[in-house]
């Protein structure tokens, strides 16, 4: 039995290899699109077992390009919704299956992703193309119904900024914004020869949890206050807020938040002054002027945050 088991195991992957010749035969791969198809098998089925896929899952797959990943989860999930943008890459993986016991678990969405209205899904895998990795991790994370885990590829350096922590050099508003909404962890270092055509730079795997339920606190205010701090985050937090443009900013959002509470604005009361001096007075009560925001923690930000709405102070 083990014979005859390694003698098929070989014959799917001479199929496999032969299928990846006429392919890159029949066309050329669009390396601009992010066109690195995973050949790796062992690779490929780590990442599929990573995501602990349960019989009643649908699973959503970004860029499934020929299917090597696409028909590993369709073994084990309910059913796969596949998003892939290039026409020819979809026809292969409709011709890959056609015919199969799992043909009819999956379904094809022809388009962007980052354009395209997302259906329910239970998890999300991807081989991400790297031009939008940072879009399609805060689509996942701002999404009505996240996935309960997701499962994503990633140029290297992209995934160590997504888990680094305060202090690291490769920490940074994505890695402050990211952490804030999900539980994000390193999984795997996939080399660039396990890809056709080999990209340029290595990749890595990351798990990411949305947190469940979601923190108390507004996207767009949060990822506002993080624009201004990491605009140079080896600067003092002070030195953020004496940006000409920044001050402008806020000050015509302290105007919205005066009308929008019907507060009465004096005609004499200088306006970008006032805003001013909130700014000061609360860089000084938190305690935070002198910080960099390269080594503050979510709690640093977040007592920012709170002091600033506390003096009508806001950031979207």
């Amino acid at each position: 039995m083990a014979k005859a088991a390694r003698k098929s195991y070989g014959a799917s992957n001479n199929k496999q290899v032969d299928a990846e010749k006429h392919l890159t035969s029949v066309f050329k791969f669009n390396t601009d699109l992010g066109q690195h198809i995973l050949k790796n098998p062992l690779i490929a089925q780590g990442i599929v077992d990573k995501a602990q896929i349960r019989p009643s899952d649908t699973v959503l797959e970004v860029g499934p390009g020929t299917g090597n990943l696409t028909v590993r989860i369709l073994e084990q999930a309910k059913n796969v919704i596949a998003v892939e943008m290039d026409p020819r890459m979809a026809a292969e993986l409709t011709k890959r299956v056609h015919g199969t016991p799992v043909e009819r678990k999956l379904e094809i969405m022809l388009g962007d992703f980052m354009k395209t209205e997302l259906p329910y899904f239970d998890i999300c895998i991807s081989n991400t193309p790297y031009q939008i990795s940072a879009p399609l991790v805060l689509k996942l994370i701002n999404h009505p119904r996240p996935p309960r885990v997701a499962i994503l590829m990633f140029q290297r350096e992209f995934a160590m900024r997504l888990v680094a922590r305060p202090g690291d050099s490769l920490y940074c508003r994505l890695s402050a914004n990211v952490q804030m909404w999900a539980n994000v962890t390193h999984i795997m270092k996939v080399g660039k020869n396990n890809f056709r055509p080999p990209p340029q730079v290595e990749s890595s795997v990351v798990r990411m949890e949305i947190k469940n339920p979601r923190p108390q606190v507004d996207f767009n205010e949060w990822d506002g206050l993080l624009r201004i701090v990491f605009v140079r985050k080896n600067r003092t937090i002070s030195a953020g807020f004496k940006s000409s443009t920044v001050i402008e900013i806020l000050e015509k959002n302290y105007k919205t938040y005066l009308a929008m509470t019907n507060k009465m604005v004096d005609d004499n009361e200088n306006l970008k002054e006032t805003v001013k001096q909130k700014i000061e007075m609360v860089l000084k009560e938190t305690g935070l002027a002198e910080k960099r925001a390269g080594k503050c923690l979510q709690t640093d930000f977040l007592k920012l945050l709170y002091a600033f709405h506390q003096v009508g102070i806001h950031f979207s």
